[in-house]
């Protein structure tokens, strides 16, 4: 015992020490000047996307306080507060919050100029290179005490990149594809030729331009466009609207990517940082580029093997085991949830129909650059695939297939009595949510919103069937109540499901029950648990919840201020990006966030000719407007640029905001 008290001494003493040396932190920022901090700071506002994802990487989030509106987060960081946009964070709103440290960018010189004679520091940070993000990872490791984290994470990076070039090497020089990264809308630009986006395209085997020009962003002209010839091109975001207004025209047009369809966009966050998920992107961005290739086995550089186990634990009887395994495929990390049974079940399900004699269901979470190197194989090879990796026999196995990670699946348990009623859920809703009934298919793909559900008691084949309706009805209830969008039409309508969602049952054993529809408790149960289980899902996947700010809410719908904002219609005092900003600022108030939420949802209604008349609402906007300008409405006018594409209340409720900003300092 004594021996054992020793050893714990010891430890707190050597955590002690290690505290002690960790502090003080000293580096130099962006800017040239020297920080020296002497304990972990614990309020902290980061106005740079890229630093505030480092942060809740290391799992620091404790010490955020404040962020940009750029930042997804769950509700579980609910303190942490919304100071406006990147480029136009709220200085109030940052000093209301205290910080003893800001994390901010070059551009943000009126938040260093505020601050600059407070006791608060604010520090440069940003990434003009990829050692410049994984340096900025182990500052944030040091400053955070989690420098084993950060080490990690880079150790991570690196490990995942390694993969891409050992595959690389498989690939003779000749077939190495020319590479460029789109931005603009209306013209034609690319990151510099000095820009970490360039060294992301050699790291996944791209050939970057070379123009000769440095910078985050330069201009493309035609002939350089049609000299340097893109074999592959990708952007993020609002990048797609280069397609319909560019990419179509003589010349644009006439290049191998564009003649060919090898166009792709990626999460902006994947694209434009040079942060903790650099490795992920090189292999799917690598993955698109050679997809056709990196599907040959000769290009393999892994097995196709179980590389780890994590058991979820389950106390029905006929339940043998539940795990997610995690695999390597085509040496891309895959993630599988596994229940195994005792004895050989009948499932039923909307991918795969009644399946006899299984022993085995799994939903497997395809990552997407298997996407690139399976989508010529078809389901069937893909199936055998999965149970080969996975050591199943495919004829005893029932499998769904997801583009969500296994990491976010919602365990959801509810009971009445002696009834127990299980719901496995994964969840994503980013790339291709639908309101069924408005918006058109035209492709096939397995799941995204996948449901896995059984009981501690036996359901009739009745039973299956008819639940199938019912875990689909709780479903879209939870994407209603959620207010979930469409991912077509720019927002326009609530989503029922994303146009792959898929449910399975399990039989199971013991007592029989026949009935699962919404009048009966087993219906209620499975209900409950599926409703339960798609929104958890949901915000670990996509940190998506009903709790989400405004400017997310209106970004669902295509909205963003600075879009809406025509240089034209602001006065001589205010730029087009100072007149976004003041808007943005009103917006963080909750009355007139209120207010706009309250537009977003009679929208809805007023859309579907469920209200016929909105005067009421008229006259409250017009009472808003006055209100921002304290009753000093000079002039009125329709102030929204593209307003024919949105609908009539959202454009009453903006415009009445534009007019009260604009005539507040008229």
């Amino acid at each position: 015992m004594r021996k054992f008290s020793f050893i714990i001494f010891l430890i707190i003493c050597f955590s002690y020490i290690h505290n002690c040396f960790a502090f003080p932190v000293k580096f130099t920022d962006d800017a040239g000047k020297t920080f020296i901090i002497e304990t972990k700071p614990m309020r902290v506002v980061s106005l740079v996307p890229t630093i505030t994802e480092i942060i809740f990487k290391l799992e620091a989030q404790a010490s955020l306080k404040g962020v940009t509106y750029h930042t997804v987060f769950s509700p579980e960081h609910s303190l942490i507060e919304i100071v406006g946009g990147f480029f136009n964070p709220s200085i109030q709103a940052i000093e209301k919050l205290k910080p003893d440290i800001i994390f901010v960018s070059n551009l943000h010189s009126k938040v260093k100029k505020y601050f600059k004679d407070r006791d608060i520091k604010t520090v440069e940070i940003g990434a003009s290179s990829l050692s410049d993000g994984f340096d900025n990872l182990l500052l944030m490791g040091k400053i955070f005490e989690k420098e084993d984290k950060a080490l990690l994470l880079k150790k991570e990076n690196y490990d995942q990149i390694n993969v891409i070039t050992r595959k690389l090497g498989f690939i003779v020089p000749a077939k190495r594809k020319r590479v460029m990264r789109l931005m603009g809308r209306d013209k034609l630009m690319t990151p510099g030729s000095d820009s970490f986006q360039n060294e992301i395209i050699t790291l996944a085997g791209g050939i970057p331009h070379d123009f000769n020009r440095n910078g985050k962003i330069i201009s493309v002209s035609k002939e350089e466009w049609m000299q340097f010839n893109p074999q592959v091109i990708y952007g993020c975001g609002r990048d797609s609207e280069l397609e319909k207004n560019i990419l179509n025209l003589p010349g644009w047009k006439d290049v191998d990517a564009v003649k060919n369809h090898q166009i792709y966009y990626f999460p902006c966050d994947l694209t434009c940082r040079a942060a903790t998920n650099t490795g992920y992107f090189v292999q799917w961005l690598a993955a698109s580029i050679y997809g056709d290739l990196f599907a040959s086995s000769e290009n393999r550089v892994v097995e196709n093997k179980i590389t780890t186990i994590r058991t979820i634990n389950c106390d029905i009887d006929y339940v043998k085991d539940i795990r997610i395994a995690e695999t390597s495929i085509f040496d891309f990390k895959n993630r599988t949830l596994v229940i195994e049974f005792n004895n050989p079940v009948t499932t039923v399900s909307s991918l795969e129909g009644q399946k006899n004699n299984i022993k085995t269901i799994v939903n497997h979470y395809t990552p997407p650059p298997n996407w690139f190197v399976d989508h010529d194989h078809g389901i069937d090879s893909i199936r055998k695939r999965i149970c080969s990796a996975l050591n199943l026999d495919q004829d005893e196995t029932s499998i769904l297939i997801t583009g969500a990670d296994m990491n976010n699946l919602a365990v959801k348990k509810e009971k009445f009595k002696e009834l127990e009623v299980w719901a496995f859920v994964t969840a994503g809703v980013n790339s291709n949510a639908m309101r069924m009934g408005r918006d058109k298919g035209g492709f096939y793909e397995p799941g995204t919103i996948n449901v896995i559900i059984m009981s501690n008691m036996q359901m009739s084949n009745r039973a299956m069937t008819r639940a199938i309706i019912t875990a689909t009805e709780a479903k879209t209830a939870a994407l209603l109540d959620m207010d979930i969008r469409s991912s077509y039409a720019n927002g326009a309508y609530r989503a029922t499901g994303t146009g792959t969602d898929n449910v399975a049952l399990i039989q199971g054993a013991g007592q029989i029950l026949k009935g699962t529809g919404g009048h009966t408790k087993f219906g209620e149960l499975i209900a409950k648990a599926v409703y339960k289980g798609v929104k958890e899902a949901i915000a670990k996947q996509n940190k998506i919840t009903e709790k989400r700010n405004i400017f997310q809410r209106l970004k669902k719908r295509g909205i963003t201020i600075f879009s809406l904002v025509d240089k034209e219609q602001t006065n001589c005092k205010r730029s087009k990006n100072q007149f976004a900003g003041e808007v943005e600022h009103l917006l963080l108030n909750p009355r007139y966030a209120g207010f706009m939420e309250m537009a977003l949802s009679l929208s809805d209604d007023y859309e579907k000719g469920l209200i016929k008349d909105i005067s009421s609402f008229e006259k409250f906007a017009d009472s808003i407007a006055l209100e921002i300008c304290d009753d000093n409405m000079k002039k009125t006018k329709q102030m929204i640029v593209e307003s024919n594409e949105l609908p009539y209340v959202i454009k009453t409720a903006l415009n009445a905001i534009f007019n009260g900003v604009y005539n507040r300092n008229f």
